[in-house]
């Protein structure tokens, strides 16, 4: 008897192990000539519009030391608030700016880091606009299924206090823990954003 396709159920995840970097990026692990670049590497072009930042942190097990075979994508909008994606406001949004990076936390140290626009504010399902903020992937060894999280700006306190998913956090002392620290470096403003998968600091993950 064939079974009904409503009935079907998702296979489940697996743990990533070394193969995620393999897959996603081969040139960083020495797979050369498949891409001309990794996917995600480069997320800003020469005239891409906005103020460049830099992102850096580590994702912190629940021992306290950092990750070092973890995998990070990261998926914002441009400095107007538009993502490069599908819809109607697709041919309006910067070009020269990918919108997504993809990078590997440092076999050594542990730390990732990733060059990109600080992007604009963009509407939440009701209208309400949302802080500036850039979704974060994490996927290690160990971590079964991808986690979700937001990375908010510590200098847009007025937005963030308005942000209407920042409000739909039960437990607002948490906030703390999406909100990136800056520094300014060289004339180039510097985020420090470090991920702590457990603990009593652990960041904020969404279920999405």
């Amino acid at each position: 008897m064939v079974q009904r396709l409503d009935q079907l159920k998702e296979t489940p995840s697996q743990t990533a192990g070394p193969y995620i970097h393999i897959g996603a990026t081969p040139n960083h692990s020495g797979i050369a000539g498949v891409y001309p670049g990794d996917l995600g590497a480069t997320m800003v072009g020469r005239s891409a519009k906005g103020e460049r930042i830099t992102i850096v942190g580590y994702v912190i097990d629940g021992g306290g030391a950092p990750l070092k075979d973890a995998l990070i994508e990261i998926w914002q909008a441009d400095a107007a608030g538009l993502y490069n994606s599908s819809g109607e406001k697709r041919g309006k949004a910067d070009r020269n700016f990918a919108g997504f990076g993809r990078q590997p936390t440092d076999a050594k140290t542990g730390e990732f880091r990733f060059e990109t626009i600080k992007p604009g504010p963009v509407p939440f399902v009701d209208g309400r606009p949302m802080a500036p903020h850039i979704t974060f992937w994490i996927i290690a060894r160990g971590i079964n299924i991808g986690l979700h999280t937001r990375m908010y700006f510590s200098d847009e306190t007025a937005a963030n206090a308005k942000c209407p998913v920042l409000a739909r956090i039960e437990h607002q002392g948490r906030v703390k823990s999406l909100i990136a620290q800056r520094s300014d470096k060289g004339g180039k403003a510097v985020y420090r954003f470090d991920i702590r998968l457990q603990g009593e600091d652990e960041t904020v993950f969404f279920d999405i």
